[in-house]
């Protein structure tokens, strides 16, 4: 299966805590309630809009005011993606705004681990530092299949590490939906 990943870059720093993805004050919403688990997509990315927080340069909002929706679907982020508390809401916040996939240098193993586990969003680990080399806004692509992301704004091309077995657990829709497919649950 080919599985190609298309949109604009949203480029982050180090250190991306799960507060700076959905900060704790908007947790008080229903996971499984349509109309207000929207609300997580409408305020992901939204805590401490600071440069030493590791945000975007000159303010760029990840959701315009009064969207749920980002136009941004990758998200480029350095080391120690997803760190602080191990809350699922982050990794879901982010597929409630619209982003369909993370490429980070490392990830704290939680966010990792809920992002799969749920099915929310794909993590890619790059194989080289690649938030000082895209910039938000960037035209990407992200072959599955082959391990590369393409920046066609500036048409090079940067490798990632193999999904490996995690891989058919994204494919099915996450961790329960895999094991129902696969034959482990009834």
């Amino acid at each position: 299966m080919e599985k190609i990943i298309k949109g604009k870059a949203f480029v982050l720093g180090d250190n991306i805590d799960t507060d700076q993805i959905i900060p704790a004050e908007h947790l008080v919403y229903s996971l499984s309630d349509p109309e207000e688990s929207r609300k997580y997509g409408q305020y992901a990315l939204s805590g401490t809009p600071l440069p030493e927080a590791g945000l975007p340069d000159g303010g760029v909002p990840f959701i315009k005011e009064g969207q749920n929706q980002t136009e941004y679907k990758i998200i480029i982020g350095g080391s120690n993606f997803g760190c602080g508390s191990s809350r699922e809401h982050a990794p879901f916040a982010l597929q409630k705004a619209g982003a369909e996939a993370v490429v980070a240098e490392s990830y704290a193993r939680i966010f990792y681990r809920n992002s799969v586990d749920g099915g929310f969003i794909i993590p890619l680990e790059s194989m080289q530092k690649l938030n000082d080399k895209i910039s938000t806004g960037d035209e990407l692509e992200i072959n599955l299949s082959t391990n590369n992301l393409t920046n066609k704004t500036t048409g090079k091309t940067y490798g990632l590490n193999a999904l490996g077995d995690v891989l058919p657990i994204i494919n099915a829709g996450g961790l329960f939906e895999y094991a129902r497919t696969s034959g482990m649950l009834k």
